[in-house]
C-alpha cells in the first residue's frame, strides 16, 4: 500500500471476470489525485454548483421554518387525525432510513466480498448514508409533539420513575438507528483518513493545512499505519454488515408486531430490507451521475459502476415486486376477512392512485434495466431512479396510511389529507439532504483515492518500480 502514493505508471484496472475497466483513460496515480482534489482545491466552482446549493439551502430554510412553526403551534399543523395518527412524519422517517442502506452495503458487504468496482463509488455512498440518517432522525424527534422532552425516549434515571417500554419496537428504533448512524459515521470517517492526509499535504493556505492536519489524525502513510488501518477497516466492515439487515428489519417491526390488518405479517423484515437497498441504490445513482460530471470524475466513476448498480436495482426491484404479490397471496390464503379487505382496499379503495403509482414506479420502471442501453445511458438511469424513489416513498405511504385509515370498525374509518406543512416538510428534508451532499462534494474527497489506487495495476512492473 505504501507504494500507492509514489508510483505514477499508466494503468487499466479491470473488474474480475469482465473486460470493463474500473478506471478509464490514460490515468496515473497522480492524475487520480488531481481529479479528486479538483473541486475542493479550486477557488471557484462551476455556476451550476452554486445554483444547486442555493436551491438546496432555500429548501433547508423552509424545513427549519416549518419545524419552528410546528413547535410554536403544535402537531395539529399536520394532517394527522383519528384514526391516522401516523402520518407523513413516519412515512418520511422510513423512507430516509431506507435511503441510507446502499452506502453501508456498498462499503461493507461489497468490501468483504472483494468487489473492486465499489472503490469508485463507496465514499459518496457512505456520505449519502450519513446524510440520509440525519434526515430520518429529524422526523421521530418532532413527531412526539413535545420535542423538549425527547430525552424521555432514553432510559435515563428521573424523579418521576418513568422508563421507556423496552418491549416496544419504537424504542428498538432509537437504539438501532443511533447504532447504525454511529458505526456508519466511524466507517466513513476512518476510510477518509488517508485521503484527508493527501488534502493536508496539498493545502495551499494555513487554515486548510490546520483543518486537514487535525482531521487526518497525524497520518504518515508508513507500512505500520497502513497495516493497522486495513485491520481496523476490516473490523468495522464486519461490524457494519449485520447492521444493513438489522436496522430496517427493526424499522419493519414498528408495523409487523402490531395486530392491524396490512401490518401484521412476517414478510415485512426481508421485504423492507430489499426495498431499502432498492431505494438506496437509486439515490446513489441519482446523486453520482451529476456529481461525476460536476467534479470531472467520468474516468473514475465509470459507466461500468453505474451499470452494476442498475443490475442490483433490477434484482432488488424484482424482490420487492415478489413481496407485493406474496402479500396478496397470504391475505387470500389466510382466510382472514380483515386481511383480505385491507389489501383489496389498497388496490381498489380510496387510495388506489397511491397503490398503482407504487406498482408502476417500483415494479414496472426497473424492468428497463434488462436492456443494456438503459443500463449504460446516464441520463436515462437518473430518470428511472427518480421514479424508483418516488415509488418507494409511495410504498411507505401505502403501508402506513391505507392500513390506518380503514380499521376493524367502519365507525373509525377516515380519509387522510396532507396539509401544506406536510408537503413543505417533505420537500425541506430533501433540501437538508442535498445541502449536506453538495458541501461534502465541495470540501471533502468525493472518491476514495487510496482505494481506487489499490485496485489499479501497473502495465509494466519495471517501469512502476523505476518511478517508486
Amino acid at each position: 500500500m505504501a507504494s500507492i502514493s509514489t508510483s505514477h505508471q499508466d494503468i487499466t484496472a479491470e473488474i474480475p471476470g469482465t473486460r470493463a475497466p474500473l478506471v478509464t483513460g490514460n490515468n496515473t496515480y497522480q492524475s487520480v489525485t488531481d481529479r479528486v482534489c479538483y473541486l475542493a482545491e479550486k477557488p471557484t466552482v462551476p455556476v451550476a454548483y452554486y445554483i444547486a446549493l442555493g436551491v438546496s439551502m432555500l429548501l433547508l430554510v423552509n424545513l427549519v421554518a416549518c419545524i419552528g412553526y410546528l413547535l410554536t403551534t403544535g402537531v395539529g399543523v399536520w394532517g394527522n387525525m383519528s384514526p391516522v395518527f401516523w402520518g407523513w412524519p413516519i412515512v418520511n422517517f422510513v423512507f430516509w432510513v431506507g435511503i441510507g442502506h446502499a452506502g453501508t452495503l456498498i462499503s461493507a458487504i461489497l468490501f468483504l466480498f472483494r468487489q473492486n468496482w465499489r472503490t469508485g463509488i463507496n465514499r459518496a455512498a457512505e456520505a449519502m448514508t450519513i446524510f440520509a440518517v440525519m434526515c430520518a432522525g429529524v422526523f421521530p424527534g418532532i413527531h412526539i409533539g413535545r420535542v423538549w422532552v425527547v430525552y424521555w425516549l432514553f432510559p435515563l434515571p428521573n424523579t418521576m420513575l418513568l422508563w421507556p417500554q423496552f418491549r416496544s419496537p419504537l424504542l428498538w428504533d432509537v437504539f438501532a438507528v443511533s447504532t447504525y448512524a454511529t458505526v456508519s459515521l466511524l466507517f466513513w470517517y476512518m476510510g477518509m483518513i488517508p485521503d484527508l492526509a493527501t488534502f493536508r499535504d496539498r493545502a495551499q493556505n494555513r487554515i486548510r493545512q490546520v483543518a486537514f492536519s487535525i482531521l487526518s489524525l497525524g497520518w504518515t502513510g508508513s507500512a505500520r499505519a497502513w497495516s493497522r488501518y486495513e485491520k481496523a477497516y476490516l473490523l468495522l466492515a464486519a461490524l457494519a454488515t449485520p447492521l444493513v439487515l438489522s436496522v430496517h428489519t427493526i424499522v419493519s417491526f414498528d408495523f409487523a408486531v402490531s395486530q392491524l390488518p396490512g401490518w401484521h405479517t412476517t414478510i415485512f423484515p426481508p421485504y423492507f430490507v430489499a426495498g431499502a437497498i432498492f431505494s438506496g441504490f437509486a439515490m446513489v445513482v441519482t446523486l453520482l451521475v451529476p456529481a461525476r460530471k460536476l467534479c470531472a470524475l467520468e474516468d473514475i466513476i465509470t459507466v461500468r459502476h453505474l451499470e452494476n448498480m442498475c443490475k442490483i436495482m433490477l434484482a432488488t426491484g424484482m424482490m420487492v415486486g415478489y413481496a407485493y404479490g406474496m402479500e396478496f397471496f397470504m391475505a387470500w390464503y389466510s382466510g382472514n376477512p380483515y386481511e383480505q379487505f385491507a389489501f383489496i382496499n389498497r388496490a381498489f379503495g380510496p387510495y388506489w392512485w397511491a397503490y398503482w403509482t407504487m406498482i408502476g414506479c417500483n415494479v414496472i420502471s426497473p424492468q428497463f434495466f434488462w436492456f443494456k442501453w438503459c443500463r449504460t445511458t446516464p441520463w436515462f438511469m437518473v430518470i428511472i431512479c427518480i421514479f424508483i424513489n418516488i415509488g418507494m416513498w409511495f410504498e411507505r405511504f401505502v403501508i402506513t396510511i391505507t392500513s390506518l385509515s380503514r380499521d376493524f370498525l367502519p365507525s373509525s374509518w377516515g380519509y387522510f389529507q396532507p396539509t401544506i406543512i406536510d408537503w413543505l416538510m417533505l420537500i425541506g428534508s430533501f433540501g437538508l439532504f442535498f445541502t449536506l451532499f453538495l458541501l461534502f462534494c465541495r470540501f471533502l474527497p468525493v472518491v476514495a483515492m487510496a482505494e481506487v489506487k489499490s485496485v489499479m495495476k501497473p502495465e509494466d512492473d519495471t517501469a512502476a518500480s523505476d518511478h517508486a
